[in-house]
C-alpha cells in the first residue's frame, strides 16, 4: 500500500476535521506521513590522484657480468675461423737454359750441307715493328713445323736515319729470345756462318711441337 506524501497527509487531516464521525466509531487516525527522503548532500570531492611517472626499473650490470661478457666476446673471436687467404696459383715451371745447335746441324749448316728451313730479314725495321715481325715469324715456324730458322738482323751501318742508334736490332733479337715470351719457341741460337750473314744474322733452333 502506497503511503500518501507529506502534502496528501495534510489535505486529509484539514478533511478529517469536517468529517462527524458515526456513533459508536472512532475518529479515523490521521495518516501516517509519507517518510522525507533525505536532502542530497553535494558529494565531498575525493582526494585527487595526482599520476606519476611510470618507473622503469634499472637492470644493474656488476663489473663481473661486463668482465664476463668480455671474456666472451674475445673467447669468441679467437675461436672464431681465420680469413682463408686466396690461394696463389703455382710458379710456372722454369724452362731449361738455352743450349747451342747441335753439331751435325751447325756442321752441315756451315758446310751449305744443310739448309735453314725458313729466313726473315729485319734489317732496316724499327725495333717494335721488328719484335712483332719475328715473334710472328717463329709462331709461324713452329707451327708449320720447322727446326732452324735464320734472322738476319744486320750488322748496323749508316742507314737512311743519320740518327738512329746503329746495331739495335743486333743487340736486341739475342735479349728478345731469351724472354718468356719467346723461350716457349726457342731451343737455342748462335752466330750464323759468313756465308749467311756472320754477324748480322743467327741460326735460332725451335722446339718440337
Amino acid at each position: 500500500m502506497r503511503r500518501l506524501s507529506s502534502e496528501e497527509s495534510r489535505l486529509w487531516a484539514e478533511i478529517s476535521r469536517l468529517i462527524t464521525p458515526l456513533r459508536g466509531r472512532p475518529s479515523p487516525p490521521p495518516p501516517e506521513p509519507a517518510p522525507t527522503a533525505p536532502e542530497a548532500q553535494p558529494a565531498r570531492p575525493g582526494p585527487r590522484k595526482v599520476a606519476s611517472a611510470k618507473t622503469v626499473p634499472v637492470k644493474t650490470v656488476s663489473a663481473k657480468t661486463v668482465g664476463t661478457k668480455m671474456a666472451g666476446t674475445k673467447l669468441a673471436a679467437a675461436t672464431a675461423p681465420a680469413a682463408v687467404a686466396p690461394k696463389t696459383p703455382p710458379p710456372a715451371p722454369a724452362l731449361p737454359p738455352l743450349a747451342p745447335l747441335e753439331r751435325r746441324v751447325r756442321t752441315g749448316l756451315r758446310r751449305g750441307s744443310r739448309s735453314v728451313d725458313a729466313v726473315i730479314d729485319l734489317h732496316g725495321l724499327r725495333q717494335a715493328e721488328a719484335h712483332a715481325t719475328l715473334v710472328g715469324f717463329l709462331h709461324r715456324s713452329r707451327a708449320a713445323g720447322h727446326t732452324v730458322v735464320l734472322v738476319v738482323t744486320g750488322k748496323g751501318g749508316s742507314g737512311d736515319d743519320p740518327y738512329a742508334e746503329r746495331g739495335v736490332l743486333r743487340r736486341s733479337v739475342p735479349h728478345w729470345l731469351r724472354l718468356p715470351e719467346l723461350r716457349a719457341l726457342v731451343l737455342g741460337f748462335e752466330e750464323a756462318a759468313h756465308h749467311h750473314g756472320g754477324g748480322g744474322a743467327l741460326y735460332i733452333r725451335l722446339r718440337r711441337r
